[in-house]
């Protein structure tokens, strides 16, 4: 197997060919990433972070199998209820809680593989389901801002381009 041999000379040489796209796609996803604050509270930060890196999948990587709507949404979906269901297991003790954690990211992954639905920023919502515990306002959160996502990504998609 041989190593990517991409430099930050070849980083740069794409940005002066591609710098409009770079600009416009990275502030479409600071503004995606505002409104997905609007929505959560500091209390989900697993959740705003998973967001953030699906907002960086969708818009730097516009074309790729994560990006797609039924995988944005679907592996979202599976994280949060994977994520939802571990939280149920009783785990008083930290180390039956870090293996409930652990537990709910692996089923999160096998689950998006086995119904393709890979998004691999769905396994922190996972995560944080596990730790913090389901909610109507995580679950109407995660829901919303993944459509908002999707709808973007799908109206913006015949000016997007892959970054890198």
């Amino acid at each position: 197997m041989q190593l990517s041999s991409y430099t930050f000379r070849d980083g740069l040489i794409r940005f002066r060919a591609r710098w409009h796209s770079y600009l416009v796609q990275s502030g479409v996803a600071g503004l995606t990433t505002f409104l997905i604050l609007l929505f959560l509270s500091a209390e989900n930060a697993v959740v705003i972070a998973a967001m953030g890196a699906s907002a960086f999948i969708v818009f730097a990587r516009p074309f790729d199998l994560t990006a797609r709507a039924r995988n944005l949404i679907g592996g979202h979906m599976i994280g949060f209820t994977v994520g939802s269901l571990c939280a149920l297991i009783p785990h008083e003790s930290t180390m039956v809680g870090l293996a409930v954690y652990s537990v709910a990211v692996g089923l999160s992954v096998f689950f998006m593989v086995l119904l393709y639905m890979q998004h691999p920023p769905a396994a922190a919502t996972a995560l944080g389901m596990a730790i913090r515990g389901p909610s109507e306002e995580a679950f109407a959160a995660i829901l919303t801002i993944t459509i908002v996502l999707a709808v973007v990504h799908l109206v913006l998609r015949s000016h997007l381009r892959n970054l890198f």
